[in-house]
């Protein structure tokens, strides 16, 4: 089943007198269960599409099908709902709250989604548990390491049961030892049956996924197996 379906594509910003075509033209299916890295050069093009992608924004013009809804058009409300339901985020700079403690990060996608605190709690707690954090379930991000905070991340991404799992550069801020353990996590997930799509520009990263797609001036250039 695809998850993800662009035809024809196209993203254009107006720059003073300019349009600069940050997507042109794309055509790409992901399925359900795969596990992907969108790669590129800066300005190719990789950022954009996750936008696309994590229902951020919507194409100029194209075909834009994501979990079996064409959303090309959609609204920022339809877009927000799709994206707290269906999909969860890991950013390289972790994004999270430093005055709350693990739990009460996990949590905040489910406060959102209005579901009640008792079963917010259990949830929290269940996920942060399964990612290795079940001794620092009090502890506030800046008593944690890189490594932790970006566990927090994982749990925070997947409390929601979400059908899609982005990684933006999620080892940028990581040394190469716990970026490893990261990947991991991925892996992990992905030999589970989750969809994982990973945006980065490191080849490292990239070479766990089973499926690269590279990106170059708005335009799939070529799409391998690493």
């Amino acid at each position: 089943m695809a998850l993800v379906l662009l035809e024809n594509v196209v993203k254009a910003y107006k720059i003073g007198d300019q349009v600069i075509r940050a997507l042109d033209g794309i055509n790409l299916r992901i399925d359900e269960g795969e596990f992907v890295a969108i790669t590129g050069p800066s300005g190719s093009g990789k950022s954009t599409l996750m936008h696309l992608l994590g229902c951020l924004d919507t194409p100029t013009s194209g075909r834009m099908e994501l979990f079996g809804r064409d959303l090309s058009s959609a609204r920022g409300d339809t877009l927000a709902g799709v994206r707290n339901r269906e999909i969860g985020f890991v950013f390289q700079s972790f994004n999270l709250l430093p005055k709350l403690d693990v739990v009460r990060n996990i949590e905040l996608p489910l406060l959102y989604s209005g579901v009640p605190p008792a079963e917010r709690r259990e949830r929290a707690i269940e996920v942060a548990k399964s990612v290795g954090l079940g001794e620092r379930l009090k502890n506030r991000p800046p008593q944690l390491s890189g490594g932790q905070c970006q566990r927090v991340a994982i749990a925070r991404a997947l409390v929601n049961r979400p059908k899609v799992v982005f990684g933006d550069e999620p080892t940028g801020n990581l040394d190469s030892h716990t970026g490893e353990l990261v990947l991991e996590m991925f892996r992990s997930l992905s030999r589970e049956g989750r969809t994982v799509i990973l945006v980065t520009h490191d080849p490292d990263v990239a070479a766990v996924t089973n499926r690269v797609i590279e990106i170059k001036d708005g335009k799939v250039r070529r799409e391998y197996a690493p």
